[in-house]
């Protein structure tokens, strides 16, 4: 069966027409993982829709996340994407993982989460140090909340510090970004086809 990804934008820019080098480093990865016959069928701009802050899958009246909620399940690999804001993930990330806690108390028979046998792989940009930590925190978030984190699961740019250049600025993608994109993409389209194949038992 083929293996489907989508990439959350949590960038603070909520107009999907504003450039944002959340989107450019999400296309390096689209890129990496066409080569490994994984289609990033679209990337969502969280930003743009009304996620409401709450643990719950629907928290009532106009709330959007039971709709991207669904969506998200739908796809074997979630690429999260987002900046560093204050050496952490943004605030948008934060509020998607948030959300998903609900997982925990979602569970089958087998004791699995809805996310069980779901990748998740994490893109992180900005202009000061923190990727390492903002990628810690959305993989323990992640790891929490039931979902598989492949090896090499982070592709990560950060500028110079105090600096004035984005990721998006750039004239070429730095070979090493390119070369990270890939492994992850091979990481994780490998073990995506294995968990498909044959998924986590759970428990009686």
């Amino acid at each position: 069966m083929a293996i489907k990804a989508l990439a959350l934008n949590c960038t603070l820019k909520s107009d999907a027409s504003e450039a944002s080098s959340t989107d450019a480093m999400l296309a390096v990865l689209k890129s990496a993982f066409a080569e490994q016959q994984v289609e990033v069928t679209e990337t969502v701009r969280v930003a743009a829709l009304n996620i409401k802050p709450g643990v719950t899958s629907d928290e009532g009246e106009g709330d959007d996340w039971p709709a991207l909620r669904e969506k998200i399940l739908a796809h074997d690999i979630l690429i999260l994407g987002g900046p560093i804001w204050l050496g952490q993930p943004s605030s948008v990330a934060k509020r998607v993982l948030e959300r998903m806690d609900a997982f925990i108390s979602e569970t089958d028979d087998q004791g699995r989460m809805p996310s069980y046998g779901k990748l998740a792989v994490a893109a992180v940009v900005g202009n000061e140090d923190g990727a390492h930590a903002s990628a810690a925190q959305i993989f323990q978030a992640l790891n929490d909340t039931g979902w598989t984190i492949p090896p090499s699961a982070s592709c990560y740019w950060v500028g110079e510090a105090m600096g004035d250049v984005d990721f998006k600025d750039l004239k070429k993608t730095p070979e090493k970004v390119t070369e990270t994109a890939e492994m992850l993409a091979s990481s994780a389209a490998h073990l995506a086809r294995l968990l498909q194949a044959k998924p986590f038992p759970g428990v009686e």
